[in-house]
């Protein structure tokens, strides 16, 4: 069984989309080592995105360039979900499946067409979503050398609330990225414990 990822590039100062879902900024990032992209698209076989982005980067497919107009800069492909509450509306665009459901919902339907190949979320709120339900396997962590000063953070709950992760794997041809690999630390615990108390 593939794994559930969420994978984005930061700003510095913690944010994956600029104000209006500015993604321009992303000309600052570091350009990755030949080869990581396709490697990084090849494994995906579900991406799982919000509305939100959606409409911007339908908004913007002509100001956006090669790399910020298409997943993983065109090396993709699969099935893409966009989780909505007005699937009617996307009923025409035959490149994605436009669905109103719970992430739960969202990610069992995606197993069911990924096999063996991951499923990635590109989206701040759906990831969050997916947080809250220990439903995230993996954290795909790249930084651009910007300060963006307002967007879509990373990771926004009001009042906070606290996630562990650890360190699993350092892309060591991509350091100049701050590649990064991480998995929750609480889905790592509840498996000791589960095996320690013969669950």
């Amino acid at each position: 069984m593939g794994k559930v990822t969420w994978g984005f590039t930061a700003s510095i100062d913690g944010f994956i989309a600029g104000p209006n879902h500015d993604m321009s900024w992303l000309a600052a990032a570091e350009p990755l080592a030949e080869g990581t992209t396709a490697e990084m698209a090849a494994k995906v076989a579900v991406i799982i995105s919000g509305r939100d982005g959606y409409d911007a980067a339908t908004a913007q497919r002509d100001e956006r360039d090669e790399l910020t107009s298409e997943a993983y800069g065109g090396a993709w492909s699969g099935t893409e979900f966009i989780l909505t509450h007005r699937p009617e509306e996307l009923a025409g665009d035959p490149n994605v499946i436009a669905i109103t459901a719970t992430i739960e919902e969202a990610i069992a339907r995606a197993r069911e067409i990924a096999g063996d190949r991951d499923i990635q979320i590109i989206s701040a709120d759906i990831a969050r979503q997916a947080l809250e339900h220990d439903l995230i396997d993996e954290l795909q962590v790249f930084v651009a050398p910007v300060f963006l000063g307002d967007g879509t953070r990373i990771f926004d709950v009001p009042g906070g609330r606290r996630y562990d992760s650890e360190l699993a794997s350092i892309d060591e041809s991509n350091g100049r990225s701050f590649a990064r690999t991480y998995r929750p630390r609480r889905r790592q615990d509840d498996q000791v414990r589960g095996a320690e108390s013969g669950g």
